[in-house]
């Protein structure tokens, strides 16, 4: 029905012939999103849904792009928030209830508060960055997040700061996450090996997360925390560090896993042997004499070990038969309507962003699905008679429940998704880019703002690699610099704008039972965010200059 509808190919100059006028006006939608969100404290859903309308308006009337298509647009994003994304944090928000709902959280909080050693501030550190990198390896697309500042929650933390240092302590990891599909994306579109990208990225990324934990702590008790806690943050940040260094040069995909278990194994160890100044707020409140069984330890972490191990199948099982290709190959691609065929890439051809692909089996969401299900039926089987009693009828129960407590940041999700392909499609996002790139060599600088704006909008590391991979390689050639700093810079400074996307603001305030708290959680991590992307823009252009030459490593043709 659409097919009478002419070829677009978005314009970077649709604004009065002029780059940077274009990529003023595409900034609008953006730039109200998040003045509604921080300023006025508008409410989530109705920030996205009033930027969503004047995307389109911009698209339709600014860039030319027919009505039929910007329609499209917002469909195939409204698809896209729906599965995988939407369908991931229902999921992981379910499997946490049920530790909720089973009365297993306080032994959780008991598991966690004894690997640190009675201190609340040193349990949740290992979560926020080492357990969170964990999953995002493993799984990304909102799942890390959703989970650990529930976890969080439970342990005793504020909601709020809960909310804060899980998205500021996933970031430095959402570049490898989900077997590292961001550096894959990245590398493929902009015409480098992503091995070579994502070993450049294992070169840069040590100078933030050495320093990360201590961000963290610093939002958990302040200076207080950094002087009693200093310690242990630097050796996980150090060990992490290193984990990327190294994996990345060998296994890229398995270098957010194998980091974050690394950071994981030094911390357990060093609390063996040290143990931190805790403030009396800070004390393990778990009684002595109620410390768990052994079984009760197991059934609390359950729902994690589950997770951890299904997922880790399904991504690196090769024996045999490649379990994680098999998965994909029942993933349905669909043109999409009133969008494929019309829009078109620099060589005229239908664009394939404009194809959408519908995952099943191979959605990570699935199997945390699955997790929740045995653990609903084993929760049933061993809570019976017990305290922690939760029949099987009402584990699943559970689920139309969360679904409803999630309804608002459902709905936020979605909006913010539509908004991101009407202005993907549309070119608002890709005036953007090309506006930094004309700054020539100093595009070193700015090449992380790109990934950043990319994944603020969007939510998606991957989605601003798939949007910029090609504007960075095509700069990075004008400017005489090395595409693949590049391509990684724009991979990391993703992870950084994922900290304050709409998207994943939705996700924290849902997993911490506060939607509406988006504003006042964005005021706190905003200015964090963009101090480290400052420091990412100053190393990055360092090494660009290559004043890094010694340390950096060599081409990968």
């Amino acid at each position: 029905m659409f097919s009478h509808l002419p070829l677009y190919y978005p314009a970077i100059d649709a604004i009065g012939h002029s780059v940077i006028l274009t990529a003023l006006v595409g900034l609008i939608p953006l730039a109200a999103f998040f003045v509604l969100l921080g300023a006025f404290k508008v409410k989530t859903h109705w920030c996205a849904l009033i930027s969503l309308v004047l995307s389109f308006f911009i698209a339709t009337i600014g860039f030319s792009m027919p009505m039929p298509m910007a329609l499209g647009a917002a469909t195939q994003g409204l698809a896209l928030g729906f599965m995988p994304i939407i369908y991931i944090i229902i999921a992981a928000v379910w499997l946490y209830n049920l530790t909720e709902a089973s009365g297993r959280s306080q032994d959780l909080r008991a598991v966690f508060n004894n690997v640190g050693k009675g201190d609340v501030r040193a349990g949740a550190l290992i979560i926020a960055f080492s357990f969170c990198g964990l999953l995002e390896g493993l799984a990304g697309f909102g799942a890390p997040v959703a989970i650990v500042a529930a976890m969080l929650v439970t342990l005793g933390i504020k909601p709020i700061k809960a909310a804060i240092v899980t998205v500021v302590g996933n970031a430095i990891n959402v570049g490898f996450g989900a077997m590292a599909i961001p550096v894959t994306t990245a590398g493929r579109l902009g015409g480098q090996a992503p091995s070579y990208v994502a070993n450049i990225m294992g070169h840069l990324t040590p100078f933030l997360a050495t320093f990360i934990p201590l961000i963290l702590v610093a939002v958990l008790d302040g200076k207080r925390g950094i002087k009693q806690l200093w310690p242990l943050a630097i050796l996980i940040g150090a060990v992490t560090s290193l984990g990327h260094f190294v994996t990345a040069m060998f296994s890229y995909e398995l270098t957010a896993v194998l980091a974050s278990l690394l950071g994981l194994a030094a911390a357990y160890l060093f609390l063996r042997v040290w143990t931190p100044k805790t403030p009396e707020e800070y004390c393990d409140q778990v009684n002595p004499d109620a410390v768990p069984s052994r079984e009760r330890v197991v059934l609390a972490l359950l729902p994690y070990i589950l997770v951890v191990v299904i997922i880790a199948f399904t991504k690196l099982w090769k024996l045999g038969v490649d379990i994680d290709k098999a998965l994909k190959a029942t993933d349905i691609k669909i043109p999409w309507p009133g969008v494929y065929g019309q829009l078109t890439d620099q060589f005229n051809a239908p664009a394939k962003s404009a194809i959408y692909t519908l995952q099943t089996l191979s959605n990570p969401g699935t199997w945390i699905f699955v997790s929740a299900i045995l653990v609903a039926i084993i929760y049933a089987w061993r809570g019976r008679g017990t305290a922690y009693e939760l029949p099987l009828k009402r584990g699943l129960g559970e689920l139309p429940q969360t679904i409803y407590r999630l309804r608002l940041s459902i709905l936020t999700i979605a909006l913010v998704m539509a908004l991101a392909y009407v202005m993907n499609f549309s070119g608002q996002t890709t005036a953007i880019g090309a506006a930094l790139a004309l700054a020539g060599a100093a595009f070193g600088f700015l090449s992380p703002i790109l990934g950043w704006i990319g994944t603020a909008v969007a939510g998606s590391a991957t989605s601003a690699g798939a949007l910029f991979a090609n504007l960075q390689s095509t700069a990075a050639a004008g400017a005489h610099l090395d595409p693949g700093i590049l391509l990684a810079a724009n991979t990391i400074g993703g992870g950084l704008g994922k900290i304050v996307s709409p998207q994943n603001l939705s996700i924290a305030a849902g997993a911490i039972s506060q939607p509406g708290s988006e504003p006042e959680i964005l005021r706190k991590v905003a200015p964090i965010s963009v101090a480290l992307l400052l420091v990412l823009c100053t190393l990055v252009f360092v090494a660009s200059q290559g004043w890094l030459g010694f340390y950096m490593p060599l081409p990968v043709k």
